[in-house]
Parts: structure tokens; sequence; C-alpha cells
């Protein structure tokens, strides 16, 4: 609504509006005899309807706007780019913007009538407290700034501005998030020392000049090192002043060049350092802004090697056009933009129908030269060398020219080269091998009919070595033949031997059932009817009668006993191999004072019941043997463990005999060792006899750990 003071004016307004108004419309019909005032007074009730009519409209329109007013500083309100809190001199947050609770993480409900202390950080909430109570008690605006509560993560970081409101019991607030302005502070001085260290570690030299005053403002270290002058010496100074340009003069033209054009270069200038040593150096310099001043940067690079390259390189270029011109073989040279550049007098021939041909495209020459599939492939091997720097060797390379129809062979190859003006070019060194193909092609006929002589000779030779060898083979193969027969007696005569060995042992074991059992049986037998009779007439002496009886029993028990363990002894499959080992060396019959000394490490139980059965009969066969043939007074049985297996050690002090005639005839009845070497083995193990006269025997058995897989 517009104030008061203003209705006449908009009361006039109106009335100029509805009087318009009227006039569009058409005029009402009245009859010829009404009156004029009656006329004047319905005109006037309609401009009075039609003014209300309008201020009506205008009330609307003022009540539409104010609402969307309304509206848009709710909008401004709620999504400001800054956070607005309304608190009371104790923290209370009364009112809050959307921007707020979005930044705080927190909703609007919850957040209304909460201490905004309890949104800072634990280590921030002392300092608040002072804030806000000087606030109140200033009446001046403040600010401070804090990070969120440790809940929220990440942490951000806050900026609170607050002032005092007129009622003296709240403040706004205003809640600005300075996390994004931070890191771009926290960047901006990494991006400031990562400058200054380019700066001071730059392979150019940078001088930093002051563009009012001319003067150097800054130095890096390559500088002062260029210059032989120390970086004090050098600030203060101008251009001219450390012989970078000859002049006063020069320094001022280049300083009003860099003013219009903001940048200067100079290709070649000579400097000459603090010392009196000259250089050629190349400087740039940039006129830009930094931080709201002007600042000249000039960047100074020493040439003096690089125009020392560019002398060589002109004097190469020289050399290699003369070692182009005198090659023994036609040169010439495809530049970098596949042009033809340079052609020796020996390669002029393969040009001579085409004119001109010097700095004409390659691949148009090459295409007058030759077919175009041939020139194709020769265009595609110059640029693949060009680009890759790959060298090429042609291989035999031979066809018909375009230009002269003549056939022609040549051998050729590309290399990439540097050429004089510093880009890449390819020389291609050929030679025309035409007229030495014809007589390579008639040498080559001759070769082979001297060849196809000489390999028929060979075939003869062959034939007559075949039947030498032929004769040689069958006589090898009668020989084997020999061989195989007499291994299959050996293993006759082994099987036999084996089988008598089985009778013997079958025989033994006969001889020992009928000698010791049966005694022992018919002994038991004849004391059961001697014990029948006297219990008949002495019942009461039955006791003492029993007793012959029982020793007899027991002593048929021993002997059963002994044959078992001497076949299969049951304690090592029930106790293991060492108590097994120790109950058989403990009954075996000790002859002429013989003393056998047992130790093996626990952790052989863990063997499996092979590799346990072989130990337990190595040992057995080997104690054997020393008990029959070694004549000795003292063994060692020894079980110990190595790394990734297990060895037996079974030695004595007894006679020595020679290892060697283990293999002779005259051993081979002998079957206890070969029958220790064959169990060692089945099991992938080591068998090692070792026999020394005056030290005894020694066997070894070496088996691996892990389970045994027994060899076919």
């Amino acid at each position: 609504m517009k104030k008061s003071s203003d209705a006449p004016e908009n009361a006039l307004g109106l009335r100029r509006m509805a009087e318009l108004h009227l006039q569009e419309q058409p005029a009402m019909k009245t009859p010829l005899e009404a009156k004029f005032d009656a006329q004047r007074m319905m005109q006037e009730l309609q401009i009075h309807q039609i003014e209300l009519r309008l201020q009506n409209e205008e009330l609307k329109a003022s009540k539409a706007a104010l609402d969307q007013s309304l509206s848009k500083y709710k909008n401004l309100y709620d999504f400001a780019p800054v956070g607005y809190f309304t608190l009371t001199d104790d923290g209370t947050i009364r009112e809050v913007n959307l921007t707020g609770t979005c930044m705080v993480g927190v909703e609007h409900s919850l957040l209304v009538g909460r201490r905004f202390g309890l949104l800072l950080s634990a280590g921030f909430l002392e300092t608040f407290n002072a804030f806000l109570k000087e606030i109140f008690a200033s009446g001046i605006k403040q600010s401070m700034d804090f990070e969120q509560a440790e809940e929220r993560t990440p942490y951000l970081k806050m900026s609170l501005v607050a002032k005092r409101l007129p009622n003296g019991h709240e403040c706004h607030a205003m809640l600005i998030d300075t996390t994004k302005r931070q890191e771009a502070e926290d960047k901006l001085r990494i991006s400031e020392i990562r400058y200054r260290r380019l700066f001071e570690a730059a392979k150019d030299g940078v001088l930093l000049l002051d563009p009012n005053t001319s003067k150097i403002t800054d130095s890096n270290p390559f500088m002062t090192k260029l210059l032989g002058y120390s970086h004090d010496e050098l600030v203060g100074k101008e251009l001219y002043e450390i012989g970078l340009l000859k002049d006063e003069t020069a320094s001022r033209e280049m300083f009003r060049k860099l003013k219009r054009t903001h940048q200067v270069r100079y290709e070649d200038l000579p400097l000459e350092s603090q010392s009196g040593k000259h250089q050629q150096v190349e400087v740039v310099a940039n006129l830009y802004d930094e931080a709201g001043r002007s600042v000249i940067q000039c960047n100074i690079r020493d040439i003096t090697k690089r125009k020392q390259a560019e002398d060589i390189l002109r004097r190469n270029g020289a050399l290699f056009s003369a070692l182009i011109e005198q090659a023994p073989l036609g040169v010439y040279v495809v530049d970098a933009a596949f042009c033809l550049q340079q052609v020796n007098t020996k390669a002029m021939p393969i040009f001579a129908k085409i004119h001109p041909f010097i700095g004409r495209k390659f691949s148009e020459l090459v295409h007058l030269l030759w077919p175009k599939r041939t020139a194709d492939k020769i265009e595609k091997q110059f640029r693949h060398t060009l680009t890759s720097g790959e060298p090429y060797q042609s291989p035999e390379f031979s066809g018909r020219r375009q230009d002269t129809g003549v056939h022609e062979s040549y051998d050729w190859q590309l290399q990439r080269v540097t050429l004089p003006s510093g880009e890449h070019g390819v020389v291609c060194f050929f030679e025309n091998i035409t007229e030495r193909k014809a007589a390579e092609s008639a040498q080559r006929r001759l070769d082979i009919m001297t060849a196809s002589n000489e390999k028929l000779k060979l075939e003869i030779i062959q034939r007559e070595a075949a039947e030498v060898a032929l004769s040689q083979s069958e006589q090898r193969a009668l020989h084997l033949l020999e061989e195989s027969q007499k291994l299959q007696k050996q293993l006759r005569q082994m099987s036999h031997q084996m089988l008598l060995v089985q009778e013997t042992q079958r025989k033994e074991i006969s001889h020992e059932l009928h000698d010791k059992i049966s005694q022992v049986l018919i002994g038991i037998n004849v004391q059961l009817a001697v014990f029948t009779k006297a219990a008949t007439l002495n019942p009461q002496g039955v006791a003492k009668t029993i007793l012959p009886v029982r020793k007899l029993v027991e002593k048929s028990v021993k002997i059963v006993h002994e044959f078992a363990r001497e076949l299969r002894p049951s304690m090592l499959d029930d106790l293991g191999l060492i108590p097994a080992l120790r109950d058989y060396i403990e009954g075996f019959p000790k002859r002429n004072g013989l003393k056998i000394h047992f130790t093996a490490f626990a952790g052989v139980e863990a063997l499996d019941n092979n590799q346990r059965t072989m130990l337990y009969r190595v040992v057995q066969e080997a104690l054997v043997n020393v008990s029959k043939h070694a004549k000795a007074t003292s063994v060692k049985v020894i079980i110990r463990k190595l790394r990734g297996g297990v060895e037996l050690e079974v030695s004595d002090n007894g006679k020595a005999f020679e290892v060697r005639l283990l293999t002779s005839t005259k051993w081979s009845k002998r079957l206890g060792l070969s029958g220790m070497r064959e169990r060692v083995e089945m099991l992938s193990g080591k068998f090692t006899v070792k026999s020394v006269a005056g030290k005894g025997t020694t066997i070894l058995a070496l088996i691996p750990s892990g389970k045994s897989k027994a060899v076919k």
C-alpha cells in the first residue's frame, strides 16, 4: 500500500483512467426526452464504479507484490550462501535459516531451542562463551573462527560474525563456511612454496625487475652462478650494469618495447661474467601483474654450448655432403618434408630420365621409376624409417622400371640421419646389381651341376658307409642278444637263489618247530599223564605236580614269541619302532662279549609303517651279519634326523671286507646286503656300505621324510 499523502494524486489519476475507459466504451442509448442532469449523474456513477474497480485491482496487485516480496525475502533468507542465526545472550538458538541447518547438519526443529555451543568442537566452547559475552557487553560486531563438533566428518572450519540487536537480549549471527577458503589459502601457500623452489632450482637464470625503476629486485642461484655476482650484488643494478645489454640506451629501449608488447626476446646476446668469461645467452623478458603490481621477469639461458653445437653441425653438414659425394655406392637423401634433397654422382643415372628431380616430392619420383605396387611398398618403407628411425635392409630386389622398361636388380638399404638443418632425413644407399645377378645366375647353374655331381659321389659314399654301419649294427645286435641272455641267466640264478633261500628258511622253521615246539609239547603231554596219575593217587600234591607242566607251557610260549618276533614283531605295530628295536637288541644273542649301543631320535615314530618296517629289518639283518661274519666286540645302532630325511647307521669294529666283491659271482649267494639295499631303494632311499680294514664296517641307509612311495 502507498502512503496516505499520495492519495489525492492517485485519486485524480484513477479518475482520469476511468474517464478514458468510459470514452472507449460505446455511448449509452438514452431517450431523447431525458434531461441533461440525469445523463450527467449516470455518467458520474459509471466513472465512480470504474474508479472503484481500478482501485480494487490496484489493491490486489499491491497485495500480490507484497506476497511475492515476502516470498523472495523468505527465499533469500533460507537460501542465502551463509547461515543466519538469532541467538539469545546464553547462546540459545531462536531462529535459523535453511542454509544454517545444512551447514551444521541438524534439522530445523531439533536446532531451534538448542545451545549453539553444542555445535562447536570441545576446544572452542570456552572461547565461544567469552565471544558471546563480549558481543552483548560491547554491542560491536565481533567474529571468531572455530571447528564443528567431532561427530561431524569431515570437520568443517567456520567463521561466526555476530552483532547485538537493539533489544539487548538477542544477537544476529552470520555463519560462514571457511573450509574451502582455508584450503585455497593452503593451496596458495603450497603453490608459492613450489614456485619458490622452482625459482631456486631452475637451470636457467631468472631475474625479477621493477618496471618503474628498471632495477633488479631478485635473482635465482643459477643467475648468480652464471654471472659470478652474489645475490646482494645483483639486486639494485640495471641490466646493462651486469653486462647483459651493451649500454643504458639499449636497456631503456628494451623496457620501452616491453611495456608496449609485454614480451621481448633476444635470440643471441653476448654476456660477460664478473670473472671475464664470455658466454652466449638467450633472453626472454615478460611483463605481467603480480598481486596488483607490475613485474618484469627475465629468463636467461646459456646457449654457448648450443652455439658451439650449431657451428659443429654446420661443419658436419659440409662434411656430410662431401662424404655422400665420395661414397662408392649410389646415395640420395630424402628430407623431413619427403623431398629429394641431395644425390651423389653415382646415383645420377637412376634419375636420368626425370627432370627436375632435386627438391621434388619423393613419392612422385618413385612412382615415375617403378610400377604402382612396387612404388607404394618403397614409399611406405621410406616413411616408416623416417618416422620410427628403424634401419632397413632390402632383400633381393628386382623389377621392370617404369621410365626405361628395362628389368633391373638393386641392393639397397635405408638409414635415418640428422641432416645439417637439424631435422631427420632418410639416406638410401644402393647398388645396381643387374650385371652381377646375371653372372651369379650363370655361376649358380654351374654350381648346381657341380653340386649334383658331388651329391652323387656323396650318395655312393653314404651307401658304402650305410653297408658298413649295417654290418656293425648286426654285430652290435648279436652282442646285445648275448648280454640279454647272460642277464636272463643271472635273473634265473637269482630267482633260484631266492627260492633256495625261502626253502632254507622254511626248512629252518620246520626244524625249529620239530626240535623245539614238538619236544616241548611231548614233554607237556608226558607231564600231563604224570599229573593225571599223581592227581588220582595224591590229590593234595596237585600244585606241586603241575609246576613242571607250567614251566613247559611258559617255555613253549617263549619259543612261539621268538618265532613271531623273527617273522614280524607285534611290538613294532603296537608300541612303535624304538621299543621294538630295544626289545630285539635286548633279546639278541650276545656272542663273544658283543655289546650293542642303540640311540634314536623320538621323531622317527612319525614315519609311516613301511618306513619303520624297513628300518627294523635293516637293523635286524645287519646285526645278524655282524654276529655271523664280523667277529666284532661292539656295534652302534644310530637313527638320526637329517634335513629332509632320516639316516640309519649300523657300525661295528669287526673285520672288514672288499665292498666291490658284492657284485661278483662269488658273493651272489649272499642276499643279506642285497636284501637290505632292495628294501631301502624300494622307499626311494639310498643305501651305502663302507668297510675299512682296522676300522670295521658301516652301513648307512638314508630315506626321505614324508609318506613313502614304493618304487615299482
